[in-house]
């Protein structure tokens, strides 16, 4: 009897397949997919991926090649004229396109790496910093004081904070409903081991590279120390082999959470961004990202570290041990 899979359709319905189509192969998971991805990104983003598995592109050429759009598209923005604007607006959104793309290329050729997970992360860091740097200029052009490089900088840190939290809860997610295989999750302590084993002198790249990740990680980390001791327990008493039982409680518990990973990421922040360029207000961006955004991500956080300490009495009432 063939195992059935759960296909996500446009409408962003699960329906029973008897085998996953190319699609569904091209996404994380049901819980973590966002439904502007699922009818928007997602299908065109697999339309690139097919080509470029056809035309022998790499996804970290993908990545790279995304990084370029997304970045003209932050310097369309220092423009007052509306026009050069939407052109921006249509490059961002590509840029978005191929960053899909980029993670389904992976998926679909088995052509995954943490360089490219660390690459596809810089990428989105340097498409903000070129509409952050941008806003600001214009606003100065407009009669705003060198001041306005405060909010700038301080909505810029908070993007960073942001990002990074709602990318490493919805890859502990994963990790808890598909495994270590069908997550990204990194760890410090495995890192810093890689990092030892890299010499400055022959792999300077490389150590540099997985030095800044290394400080990324810990960042997330320390942001979340019952989720951390949870991992740890985890690990130590069930071997990366959890319990059906654990998984399902985890999920249920934790599923929710998902919608404010969504929220604090690109769709939601870049549709209020085309808002306030509409209507020539580009300063509500930064309003935005500093007095709405950033309490979500505190709620967030408060929210994952609940769903942890209540995973983790369980553990220590031994619910899961049958």
């Amino acid at each position: 009897m063939k195992d059935k899979h759960s296909l996500i359709t446009p409408d962003g319905e699960q329906q029973p397949s008897e085998q996953p189509s190319i699609f569904e192969q091209s996404l994380k998971s049901n819980d973590t997919e966002e439904r502007i991805d699922i009818w928007f990104y997602r299908p065109i983003g697999l339309r690139i991926a097919k080509f470029c598995a056809y035309a022998g592109i790499t996804p970290n050429a993908v990545t790279i090649i995304s990084i370029f759009f997304g970045v003209a598209a932050g310097i369309l923005f220092y423009y007052p004229q509306l026009w050069i604007n939407v052109i921006g607006m249509g490059l961002l959104v590509f840029a978005n396109s191929l960053d899909s793309a980029d993670g389904q290329l992976a998926r679909l050729t088995g052509n995954m790496s943490r360089f490219g997970r660390i690459l596809d992360g810089f990428a989105g860091d340097f498409w903000f910093a070129s509409i952050h740097i941008a806003l600001c200029l214009r606003l100065m052009q407009d009669g705003w004081s060198a001041w306005v490089w405060v909010p700038g900088v301080l909505a810029g840190v908070a993007h960073v904070f942001q990002s990074a939290m709602a990318d490493y809860y919805r890859n502990v997610h994963l990790y808890f409903i598909k495994g270590k295989t069908g997550s990204e999750l990194d760890n410090s302590k495995n890192l810093q081991v890689d990092f030892d084993a890299l010499s400055w002198k022959k792999n300077f790249f490389s150590k540099f590279v997985l030095n800044g990740y290394m400080g990324y990680t810990r960042m997330q980390e320390g942001r979340s120390p019952k989720l951390q001791k949870l991992l740890a327990v985890v690990k130590e008493r069930f071997h990366e082999q959890l319990p059906a039982e654990l998984v399902h409680d985890f999920r249920a518990l934790n599923k929710p959470l998902m919608k404010y990973t969504n929220i604090v990421q690109f769709n939601t922040r870049v549709l209020f961004l085309f808002l306030w360029i509409f209507i020539d207000q580009v300063w509500l961006y930064f309003v935005f990202d500093i007095f709405v955004l950033t309490p979500i991500l505190i709620y967030m956080v408060w929210r994952q570290e609940r769903v942890s300490k209540e995973i983790l009495e369980k553990i220590e009432d031994n619910k899961y041990n049958g």
